[in-house]
């Protein structure tokens, strides 16, 4: 990136001043109305402006007497009153060569006089001018032109004052919306706690838990669980069937919380924790966010009526590949018990 020096890094510079204001194309507002209407009466002049100079165009914030609300940059006469610091007079524009042929001067609005005080900030960026003018040559007394100078001090008090309270009602809102998601982070916590509660309730006292996963309700995340789990056994001195019968069982306790649970959502989180004993007893708990079910009403596929019916073969599975089954939550969790042979 090439870096801009001089004349060109100083506009940077104003543009970027000017654009933190948050002003430009806003609608009319009192405080900088009343201020143009003052400087038309001082200066005894038809037309009052409160201008700012965009990158390639002239706005006006405030106007008294001026019908247009922006011209071309090329055409501001504002435009060279902003690169000075005092007041920018020119008491005939048809004698001065700069706006002799500008079609503010030729055209319709026939500006002959023109007064500009700059409104400068504090760090020294020119943002547009409080400017008076008028259809015929004219000067300004001192007294008038020491009145411009504080109207335009008050202009620019306006212009901070009004970024102050813009600023402050986007940190506000900021706040706002902070405190919105510390609430809800909070509300989430609390929800958690609950969850590991109610788990806790599903392990015996004795146990300590070996593997504790979140993982999304994505069949693809399945094999991570199940490959967890099924190193913990291998550690506990699980093998041959009975270490294939937990592989089952779990498989479908998670596919059953993916698929009723979660709704096939990937977004929703199930949970899987492990606890071992010192006896080798296995104790694995599935949760998941779902409405839960009734377990008393799922059908035993065993039975004649059932038999072609898709619901509660998998639970029936389950009971018969491990040891204990128990469910909670209103279904929402089950606890799957297995002992090494």
């Amino acid at each position: 990136m090439v870096e801009q020096t001089g004349e060109a890094a100083h506009e940077t510079g104003r543009l970027d001043a000017l654009r933190r204001y948050r002003i430009l194309d806003t609608e009319p507002e009192r405080q900088f109305d009343d201020l143009t209407m003052l400087a038309g009466q001082i200066c005894g002049t038809p037309i009052a402006l409160i201008s700012l100079i965009d990158a390639g165009r002239q706005w006006f914030k405030s106007r008294v007497g001026m019908t247009l609300t922006e011209t071309p940059r090329s055409d501001a006469i504002c435009d060279h009153a902003i690169r000075q610091l005092d007041v920018f007079v020119v008491a005939d524009t048809r004698e001065d060569v700069r706006f002799a042929s500008n079609p503010l001067v030729v055209g319709p609005a026939g500006i002959r006089f023109y007064a500009g005080a700059p409104l400068v900030t504090a760090e020294g960026h020119a943002l547009g001018t409080l400017c008076v003018m008028d259809r015929v040559p004219r000067t300004l007394s001192p007294e008038q032109l020491a009145a411009l100078e504080a109207l335009r001090r008050q202009a620019l008090a306006q212009l901070e004052l009004r970024r102050n309270l813009d600023d402050l009602a986007v940190a506000l809102e900021a706040r706002d919306a902070a405190e919105q998601a510390r609430e809800h982070l909070i509300e989430e916590l609390r929800a958690s706690l609950d969850h590991v509660s109610k788990i806790s309730g599903l392990l015996p006292y004795c146990s300590s838990c070996w593997l504790n996963l979140i993982v999304p309700a994505d069949p693809a995340a399945l094999d991570r669980v199940t490959d967890g789990v099924m190193r913990v056994l291998r550690d506990k001195g699980f093998k041959g069937d009975d270490e294939h019968h937990v592989e089952l069982a779990l498989q479908e306790a998670l596919a059953n919380a993916v698929r009723h649970g979660c709704k096939n959502d990937p977004t929703k989180l199930l949970q899987c924790v492990v606890t071992c004993d010192a006896s080798g007893e296995v104790v694995i708990v599935v949760r998941d966010p779902g409405p839960g079910f009734d377990v008393a009403a799922v059908p035993d596929p065993r039975d004649q009526a059932n038999l072609f019916k898709p619901s509660g073969r998998g639970i029936y599975l389950i009971n018969q590949l491990m040891d204990e089954v128990a469910f909670a939550d209103g279904g929402r969790a089950i606890r799957m018990t297995k002992r090494a042979s």
